[in-house]
C-alpha cells in the first residue's frame, strides 16, 4: 500500500509561480509511474503531466513549457513545478501513483497499484 500526500497549493496571481510536493510511504512508489491530475470546478479531472520510474515524462498540451514534473526516489517524493500560472490552472492537484509490479520471488505474481493523494487547492486570480 501506499499513501500519498500534496502540499504546496495556494493562491496566486496570474504570472505567478507554486511547488506542489507529494510525498509518500512505502518504497514501491519508486517503481510505478507518478502523475499529477487537476479538477476545476465542473470539470472532470484531467491528467497535467506524468513522470515514469526512468524519468520519462508526459505533459498536458495546456501545461507544456510552464510545468516540470520530476520526482525524487530517495526522499520518496515527486513535485510539480508551475510558472507562468494562468486563472484556468485553477482547481485541485491531485497526486497519483499508478503502475504494475511483479513479485520478487516465488512464482510470477503481478500486482496493480493506484493511488491518490486527497488533493491541494490551487487558485488563480487574474
Amino acid at each position: 500500500q501506499v499513501q500519498l500526500v500534496e502540499s504546496g497549493g495556494g493562491s496566486v496571481q496570474a504570472g505567478g509561480s507554486l511547488r506542489l510536493s507529494c510525498v509518500a510511504s512505502g518504497s514501491i512508489f519508486n517503481d510505478i509511474m507518478v502523475g499529477w491530475y487537476r479538477q476545476a470546478p465542473g470539470k472532470q479531472r484531467e491528467s497535467v503531466a506524468n513522470i515514469t520510474s526512468d524519468l520519462s515524462t508526459n505533459y498536458a498540451d495546456s501545461v507544456k513549457g510552464r510545468f516540470i514534473i520530476s520526482r525524487d526516489s530517495a526522499k520518496n517524493m515527486a513535485y510539480l513545478q508551475m510558472n507562468s500560472l494562468k486563472p484556468e490552472d485553477t482547481g485541485v492537484y491531485y497526486c497519483n501513483a499508478a503502475g504494475t509490479t511483479w513479485s520478487e520471488s516465488g512464482p510470477p505474481k503481478m500486482y496493480v497499484h493506484d493511488y491518490w493523494g486527497q488533493g491541494t487547492q490551487v487558485t488563480v486570480s487574474s
